[in-house]
Formats: structure tokens, C-alpha cells, sequence
């Protein structure tokens, strides 16, 4: 497979939604195979976290966001469902799992329930230690600043907004895959 000629396929026609949806991509990818490869005590799929990394927002094209270049007719709550359906249509069902569950820390029924959520009922949580690599190293790179990182108490504060269960798994990853970022962030309180 070849992450780059699909999205090039579907986005050709917005070369700067295409430039920007790289550009963060790249960077997710980047920030998820470096944490892979810390990750000595588990046997993970290293191509497949790149792949996936950079297909796992294909599904903007489809989304209403005018300030990051989508002109489409969804929510942007919408864009990791839809870009699992492109994804499973091109016969990339693996990589269709991780778009659709990459949405914050993942969203639970409840969630979807509690705030009427435009997407399908349904668990998107990220299952495997790959689909959470990447969730998790999605949330320090926005798509309104590319190029820059999120600072980690600035990504806590983001998640809020979908809940506490959100925080709790955000913070149950960082300790996991890049523990260093506690000791940076005590520093940086003193």
C-alpha cells in the first residue's frame, strides 16, 4: 500500500487540504513510529503505524471546516467514521479501524448518546497498541498550526471537552509511551 497515492487519489483536486492533511499526518506518523520503537516488550506492526498514522484523517475531504480548507457538507465530528468507510472501500480495513477510532481518546456509546452525536452508534475506542499509538500521538499536532507541537497541558485541557474518561486514558498513555513528558512538565511547574 501506498498511503500517499490514496490520498493524492482522493484529494488531488485540494492541493491546500492536501498539503495541510500531509503535513499533520507526517507528523502524527513521525511522533508514532518513534514511540513504537520504544516499545520493546510488545511486536508492533511498524509499517502499518505509518501507514495508518498518515491515512487516519482522510476522511476531512468530507467535513464542514473552513479554517483548515474542508468545504464538505459533514461535522467534523464525522471525519474518522467516514474515512473508515473510504478506507474498508479501498480494502484497507485495518487502517479503517484506526480512523474510525481516533477521535479524541476514542468515543464511548455513551458519549454518543449523552450528546447526540452524528455518527453511528457504536464503541470507537482504540483497541490494539498500534490503533492507541497513533490516537495518542495524534493530540499534539493540530491541523490550525502546523508545524508546531502541542504542548502536553495544553492537549490535556483539549480533551477535556470530551470528558474526564478522555483525560484519564490520555494520561494512562503519556505514562506508557512517553513517561519522560511527567518529569519535562514537573520541571516546567517548579
Amino acid at each position: 500500500m501506498n498511503a500517499i497515492e490514496l490520498i493524492d487519489k482522493y484529494y488531488a483536486s485540494e492541493p491546500e487540504l492536501k498539503e495541510l492533511l500531509l503535513a499533520h499526518s507526517q507528523q502524527v506518523a513521525s511522533r508514532a513510529l518513534s514511540i513504537a520503537k520504544q516499545q520493546t516488550s510488545a511486536k508492533l506492526d511498524l509499517a502499518f503505524i505509518e501507514e495508518a498514522a498518515l491515512l487516519h484523517d482522510i476522511g476531512i475531504i468530507y467535513c464542514n471546516a473552513p479554517g483548515i480548507h474542508c468545504h464538505g457538507t459533514h461535522q467534523y465530528i464525522e471525519h474518522g467514521y467516514l474515512g473508515a468507510q473510504l478506507l474498508k472501500k479501498e480494502g484497507f480495513p485495518r487502517h479503517a479501524e484506526v480512523a474510525r477510532r481516533h477521535t479524541g481518546t476514542g468515543i464511548t456509546m455513551k458519549q454518543i448518546i449523552q450528546r447526540h452525536l452524528p455518527i453511528p452508534p457504536g464503541d470507537y475506542l482504540p483497541r490494539t497498541m498500534e490503533e492507541q499509538i497513533i490516537c495518542y500521538a495524534d493530540k499534539f499536532y493540530s491541523k490550525t498550526h502546523i508545524g508546531e507541537e502541542t504542548p502536553l497541558p495544553i492537549v490535556r485541557k483539549k480533551l477535556e471537552k470530551f470528558g474526564k474518561r478522555s483525560v484519564h486514558q490520555f494520561d494512562k498513555w503519556q505514562k506508557r509511551f512517553e513517561p519522560e513528558l511527567s518529569v519535562e512538565l514537573m520541571i516546567e511547574a517548579d
